[in-house]
């Protein structure tokens, strides 16, 4: 496959549902009773799922299908040959109004379909233009909003115009998904009172349908205006009838609520010990160093003398994860105390570590995340009194696998991590030891494990981690 046509196939979503599985799919809603009046298809490709929709929901009475390439428009139109049942349009989906297509009053709809599993951070690497008008839909506000979670899938952002639209309706939406984005909009039609019936995924095997290897689902959700239900049956694949149910408490989605149900007792949402992040400085090549002898290497690979005064050694989520604690020979730079100290004063008490600072200003000035924007020069974040605590429980964020550290000092400094491991931090090591005890518990266990999902990029969170009741402990 050539660049453009790589492009354009990211850009577009253009991974055509192959017709044993948009078949598989119709059979499966006809099974649940599902018999709309009319299907929209939003995104129809070369409408397999059309084909499969008029082939097998012989009740239907109007089928539509939408898509943005004038090509498969013209190719399936083409393939239907004049079938007066079906209506396909050629416009851009971010732009259509739903409602302007609908035929009746208020049939019964079926939203059916396979929505670009692309985020817009991925658009914008490959400089794409199949976005929506930008807008904070997902309500993020401050640091969360400036930083890395801001990022969306564009399938999120369609499956809630499709929710929209399906509120004034009797209706169903079909679509699939990765497994992560389902649970993205039932957050976001919790949050936002949306109403909502029932709701169900189907495990998808992507490998063997789509040659990828992803989490991946097919999302059911019925809509009723004037029901409110956010419990969503977890279906391992379309063929079992054995599922787990996922829903809320204290607005918090629940992995496992049969399990956590057990636990719940040791749930607060009101935490007074927090787990923290490590360093973020966002430039590893000037920030961080591997020390031979008495120098440093840093990421350019020069040999540089600084001075111990601002210098720590550092464990990563991977040391974490795999248990090489006991030593590093990585090293980090911590400019700062805590946030917003003014670091003018690294010049009077590390005169090296200011003029390498200095002389490698242009890597660290041009750090594009716009925290850094109004804060003293060389500043980080992810750094407070916990931080220099000698004693620490550690954890990865991006394994999936629930297993505790215990992290002494090295070289007599405190340890820092990188901004992927979460901690907590003590002052001796009996206090350490105590609460490695507990957090190592089989009902502390099963209850983090009741939370977390572990198909996500990052399964452990501080948000998850700081559920945990550590007040009276």
């Amino acid at each position: 496959m050539n660049k453009t046509k790589s492009r354009t196939k990211i850009e577009y979503g253009d991974f055509q549902t192959p017709l044993i599985l948009t078949e598989k799919i119709c059979h499966k809603l006809i099974s649940l009773g599902i018999s709309p009046e009319l299907i929209i298809e939003p995104t129809c490709g070369i409408g397999n799922f059309i084909k499969s929709a008029n082939k097998i929901f012989n009740n239907s009475q109007k089928i539509i299908g939408i898509d943005l390439n004038k090509n498969y428009i013209e190719q399936l139109s083409n393939d239907l040959n004049s079938n007066n049942k079906i209506t396909i349009i050629h416009d851009n989906f971010f732009e259509i109004d739903l409602n302007q297509i609908i035929l009746k009053s208020n049939p019964k709809i079926l939203i059916i379909g396979n929505f670009p599993w692309v985020t817009n951070s991925q658009q914008g690497s490959i400089k794409g233009l199949n976005l929506p008008e930008k807008n904070n839909f997902q309500a993020h506000n401050g640091l969360d909003a400036i930083t890395g979670n801001s990022n969306f899938d564009i399938s999120e952002w369609m499956l809630i115009k499709c929710a929209n639209f399906l509120q004034n309706y009797h209706g169903y939406l079909a679509m699939l998904c990765k497994t992560s984005v389902a649970r993205k909009l039932l957050n976001y039609l919790s949050k936002n009172n949306y109403y909502l019936s029932s709701c169900a995924t189907y495990g998808i095997d992507t490998k063997k349908y789509f040659d990828a290897t992803v989490e991946a689902c097919l999302l059911l959700c019925q809509f009723e205006p004037g029901i409110k239900n956010y419990i969503c049956d977890v279906f391992t694949n379309l063929d079992t009838e054995k599922y787990e149910q996922i829903g809320y408490y204290h607005n918090r989605l629940i992995r496992d609520l049969t399990t956590f149900e057990k636990f719940k007792y040791l749930y607060t949402n009101k935490p007074q010990i927090k787990w923290r992040s490590g360093v973020k400085h966002d430039c590893s090549k000037i920030m961080e160093f591997r020390k031979i002898g008495k120098m440093f290497i840093n990421g350019l690979g020069e040999l540089i003398e600084l001075e111990d005064t601002y210098i720590f050694p550092l464990l990563k989520g991977s040391n974490i994860a795999n248990g090489e604690i006991g030593k590093t020979q990585k090293y980090v730079l911590v400019t700062q105390k805590f946030i917003g100290e003014d670091t003018i004063n690294i010049k009077k008490i590390a005169p090296l570590t200011w003029y390498y600072l200095e002389s490698h200003a242009s890597h660290l000035d041009k750090r594009q995340s716009k925290i850094y924007q109004k804060s003293p020069r060389f500043s980080i974040f992810g750094v407070g009194d916990y931080s220099f605590s000698p004693w620490k429980i550690a954890i990865s964020g991006l394994y999936k696998k629930l297993e505790f550290r215990l992290i002494h000092p090295l070289d007599t400094k405190p340890v820092m991590f990188d901004d992927t491991v979460y901690f907590l931090s003590f002052k001796n090591q009996e206090s350490a030891k105590k609460m490695l005890d507990f957090l190592t518990s089989s009902d502390v266990i099963d209850f983090y494990t009741s939370l977390i999902f572990w198909d996500e990029k990052r399964p452990i969170k501080s948000s998850i981690l700081n559920c945990l009741n550590l007040r009276n402990f």
